[in-house]
């Protein structure tokens, strides 16, 4: 957030609200997210789209779900308060991980949004149902093998943070992985997908 939040705002359905602030009425489903600096405050197009994709997926309820490069914790945050079961919220950066896992103890959710710091190899192969991804696309692309293994049959991918001239590129791979576009929002600068693996035969 880089202290650049300083009172409650609406992104979708939720309503993000900075730590020390009272609940807005009327409030959306609460985000409330500290003010250690990190990616991911929810102004940023390419999160309020993912935050507004989260709300369109029909199984997101009890659901096993990874976030990659967590930031803030914005996304593993909004999917437990949409009914995901646990979320797995990994980052390379400690500051990061440390402002996720105080964002998840801010919200409750500590029980649910377990905070890792480290490489994806730290990752079990036991696949997700979601996995999230809002990172760069020159890392989307090289990772795409790896991220359609850890998420099961007919389950989701998230991906955003993609420039709008990479966007062909990310769904043209992903899609040769047998991936399907489930739905999708392009910006002024930046695309996100929702992608759905193929259920098991």
């Amino acid at each position: 957030m880089s202290g650049r939040i300083f009172k409650p705002f609406p992104v979708g359905a939720f309503t993000i609200i900075p730590a020390g602030f009272p609940t807005p009425d009327p409030c959306g489903i609460p985000l409330i997210l500290g003010r250690k600096g990190a990616f991911g405050s929810g102004e940023h197009e390419t999160t309020a789209s993912c935050l507004e994709l989260l709300t369109t997926i029909p199984d997101i309820q009890d659901c096993r779900a990874f976030d990659l490069g967590t930031g803030t914790g914005i996304l593993a945050l909004a999917a437990a308060r949409l009914g995901a079961a646990s979320i797995a919220a990994l980052d390379l950066e400690w500051p990061a991980a440390l402002s996720c896992a105080e964002n998840a103890q801010l919200n409750g959710l500590e029980d649910r949004v377990l905070t890792i710091c480290g490489e994806l190899s730290a990752i079990a192969t036991h696949p997700f149902d979601l996995v999230m991804a809002n990172i760069y696309a020159d890392i989307l692309l090289p990772l795409a093998d790896r991220l359609v293994e850890l998420t099961r049959p007919g389950g989701y991918l998230l991906l955003s943070g993609i420039p709008l001239q990479d966007k062909f590129d990310i769904q043209r791979r992903y899609t040769q992985l047998g991936c399907t576009v489930a739905d999708s929002r392009i910006m002024e600068d930046y695309a996100s997908f929702l992608l759905q693996k193929p259920a098991a035969p």
